[in-house]
C-alpha cells in the first residue's frame, strides 16, 4: 500500500513539473502557429468520425427516453429543451473527452512514446532543441483547441439526433421542439459553462497523454502500458473534474 501511495505521489509530481514546464513556455509555442495548426488538424480528423457517430446516437437515445419520461407528465413539448440541456451541459462535454481520450489521446502517447523509444528526443536535445517546445507544445496546444470544437460538435449532432426522434418519428411539433430549445437554454448558464468544461477536460486529458507518452520506458511493453494508462487515468480525471466542475457551478461547493 506504501509502494502503490509513493508511486502515486511521484506520478502526481511528474505530472505537475511537465505541466508547470509547458505553462512556463507558453510565449514559445504560441510563435509556432503552423504546427498548432498541424496538430489540430491530426487530432481533429483522429476523432471527428466517432464523435459525430456517437453524438448522432446519444441524440436518438436521449430523444426516445425524453419523449416517453415527459409524456407521463404531459410536458412532450419540452422534448427539444430537455436533449439540448443535456448535451451542452453535461454529455457533450464528458462523452467527448472520454472519446477523445480513447482516440486521440492513446495516439499522442504512443507518438510521443515511440519518439522516446528511437531516441528522437534525445537527439533533439543533442541538437540544443527543447522537446517539450518543438514537441510536446504544439500537441498540447492542439488537444486544448480541439476538445472544446469536438464538443460542439457532438452536442449539435446529438440535438440533430433528438430532433429525428421526436419530431421525424414520434411526431412532436417541431415548432414547439425548436421554441422551448432556444427559449430554455441559457447562454451564459448552459453554453458557457459547457464550453469551460470542454476545456478544462481538453487540457487534463491532453497533459495525461502527453506525460503518459513522456514518461513511458522506451520499450514496446512500456509503451504499450502507457497507451493503457492513458485511457484509465484520462477517463478518471474527466469524471472527477465534472464533478467538481458541476458542483461549483450550480453553487453546491
Amino acid at each position: 500500500m506504501g509502494g502503490a501511495s509513493l508511486t502515486f505521489l511521484e506520478g502526481l509530481g511528474g505530472f505537475a513539473r511537465l505541466t508547470a514546464s509547458l505553462l512556463g513556455r507558453l510565449t514559445g509555442i504560441l510563435r509556432r502557429p503552423n504546427l498548432i495548426a498541424s496538430q489540430v488538424h491530426f487530432l481533429g480528423n483522429h476523432s471527428l468520425a466517432i464523435i459525430l457517430v456517437s453524438g448522432l446516437f446519444v441524440g436518438l437515445v436521449l430523444g426516445l427516453q425524453g419523449y416517453y419520461t415527459l409524456r407521463r407528465y404531459g410536458s412532450e413539448e419540452a422534448l427539444g429543451l430537455l436533449v439540448a440541456l443535456s448535451l451542452v451541459r453535461e454529455l457533450g462535454p464528458v462523452v467527448t473527452a472520454l472519446l477523445f481520450a480513447g482516440r486521440a489521446g492513446t495516439a499522442l502517447t504512443a507518438e510521443i512514446g515511440l519518439m522516446k523509444a528511437g531516441e528522437q528526443l534525445a537527439a533533439l536535445e543533442a541538437m540544443a532543441v527543447d522537446p517539450v517546445t518543438r514537441i510536446l507544445g504544439p500537441r498540447f496546444m492542439g488537444g486544448l483547441i480541439t476538445m472544446p470544437l469536438l464538443a460542439a460538435l457532438f452536442s449539435a449532432v446529438g440535438v440533430v439526433g433528438g430532433w429525428l426522434i421526436g419530431v421525424g418519428l414520434i411526431g412532436v411539433d417541431a415548432g414547439a421542439f425548436w421554441s422551448q430549445m432556444t427559449e430554455g437554454v441559457d447562454f451564459y448558464d448552459d453554453i458557457v459553462n459547457g464550453v469551460i468544461k470542454s476545456v478544462v477536460f481538453g487540457f487534463a486529458v491532453t497533459m495525461v497523454a502527453l506525460y503518459m507518452g513522456y514518461q513511458a520506458r522506451p520499450t514496446p511493453e512500456g509503451v504499450a502500458r502507457a497507451t493503457t494508462m492513458t485511457v484509465v487515468a484520462g477517463s478518471l480525471a474527466v469524471l472527477g473534474l465534472d464533478f467538481i466542475l458541476t458542483a461549483f457551478m450550480f453553487g453546491a461547493l
